[in-house]
């Protein structure tokens, strides 16, 4: 059995985590990872580099912004493996805002077949929903389903 790898090759970071060379070469020159350059030039990554590309890779998914992200990310260290507390800490971090969206996901999925509160009275029910057209008075946009 041969030992494991300290660092990765951007092939090998790609194959393991799912995602294309150049979308790393791209999370890269964004700051969300890091690389080391070898004599001949090429990319090694640390083996830590697999968490953080799984952590982008699932808040991406979720509709969290790189910018976002990124700033998250800032917080661990770049030149060792994160510890589990720190993990935690980012963790914390996002609650209020994870829970803030799936708030706002619950509510988009439970009203989305009623009116969503724009204020058009071109629904038949939009006369039983939004009676006087009270939510257009509050400004444009779906009022029914902002979290404030």
């Amino acid at each position: 059995m041969s030992p494991i790898a300290k660092e990765l090759t951007v092939g090998e970071l790609a194959r393991r985590s799912g995602v294309s060379t150049s979308a790393l070469r791209f999370y890269e020159r964004e700051g969300l990872i890091r690389s080391r350059r070898t004599t001949g030039n090429q990319r090694r990554y640390s083996r830590d580099t697999l968490r953080r590309v799984a952590f982008i890779r699932v808040s991406q998914r979720v509709g969290i912004p790189l910018t976002e992200i990124a700033e998250a990310l800032s917080i661990l260290p770049t030149d060792r493996a994160p510890s589990q507390e720190q993990w935690v800490q980012l963790s914390q971090n996002w609650r209020a805002d994870l829970d803030r969206r799936i708030t706002q996901l619950l509510k988009l999925r439970d009203e989305l077949i009623d009116c969503i509160g724009c204020g058009c009275l071109t629904l038949e029910r939009c006369v039983l929903v939004n009676p006087y057209d009270v939510l257009g008075r509050q400004g444009a946009g779906p009022r029914r389903l902002q979290i404030e």
